[in-house]
């Protein structure tokens, strides 16, 4: 199948927008919760995902998560400590950029917690979610697939793109070698985790176009109807004869020339 052309994309997801708009103001209007895990390797298109979203709605109500490495303080806390301080109130959207299960994964795979604690996290974390969506949470669990030849055109962008080399790190070197490590943990944590309450849902992410519009049909197809009739707001008329803003005008800079 042909990749999306920027004009295809446009027209499919302007409508499928005006729908997560209506389901945001559902959200508000009738203090719901909802969360969205967005997983996958490096590059699948989470980023750019998550954008889709943050960019249409309220940002006082919807949240991207995307928490650094933890501190040693964190590291002594119970592992979904830090993740729950960021689950929404009532009326509002979160919306993790990797999330808990960054222990299935990446921890996993690079060492940074032992096995016992890995096979450990994959046994609390059913009854963890099991206690979000029983106390009312919309928890939506994403994992965006991207094959390992899109993977390697998508680093190689990175690494000669100046204004992209920020999304490499050191973890992204030191996994090189290490893909078929990152599949057997990923099926391992897909096998424990996937359950009737909390299911995974993956997104074939090789076009990343297509995976958004994709992903975003998913969810709304799952929420409950959203759509709710959109109140009369009666405006004010400007008492008086208004006023007007006093301003310094700058004169305008020469352009810019790089040395």
């Amino acid at each position: 199948m042909a990749a999306l052309t920027e004009a295809e994309y446009r027209e499919q997801v302007e409508p499928l927008l005006h729908e997560l708009s209506d389901a945001a103001r559902w959200i508000a209007e009738t203090g719901q919760r909802l969360v969205v895990l967005f997983e996958g390797r490096d590059t699948a298109g989470k980023g750019g995902s998550i954008y889709m979203f943050s960019s249409t709605l309220n940002p006082r109500q919807c949240r991207v998560v995307a928490l650094p490495a933890p501190t040693s303080r964190e590291q002594g806390q119970w592992y979904f400590q830090r993740y729950a301080a960021h689950l929404p109130a009532c009326g509002e959207i979160s919306l993790f950029d990797r999330s808990w299960y960054n222990r299935a994964g990446v921890e996993r795979v690079m060492g940074y917690c032992s096995h016992e604690a890995a096979e450990a996290f994959l046994k609390a974390v059913p009854e963890f979610e099991r206690h979000l969506v029983d106390d009312g949470v919309h928890l939506f669990k994403y994992w965006l697939c991207c094959d390992q030849e899109k993977q390697e055109q998508r680093f190689a962008d990175r690494l000669n793109n100046p204004l992209r080399r920020w999304k490499l790190s050191p973890v992204d070197i030191e996994a090189r070698g290490r893909y078929d490590d990152y599949t057997e943990a990923r099926e391992r944590m897909l096998e424990a985790t996937h359950t009737e309450w909390a299911p995974w849902t993956l997104i074939d992410s090789n076009d990343q176009a297509q995976g958004r519009v994709t992903l975003l049909r998913d969810l709304l197809d799952r929420l409950p109807d959203t759509k709710l009739p959109i109140k009369k707001i009666d405006w004010p008329a400007i008492e008086g004869q208004g006023g007007r803003e006093r301003y310094r005008v700058l004169r305008p800079l020469p352009p810019y020339r790089p040395a």
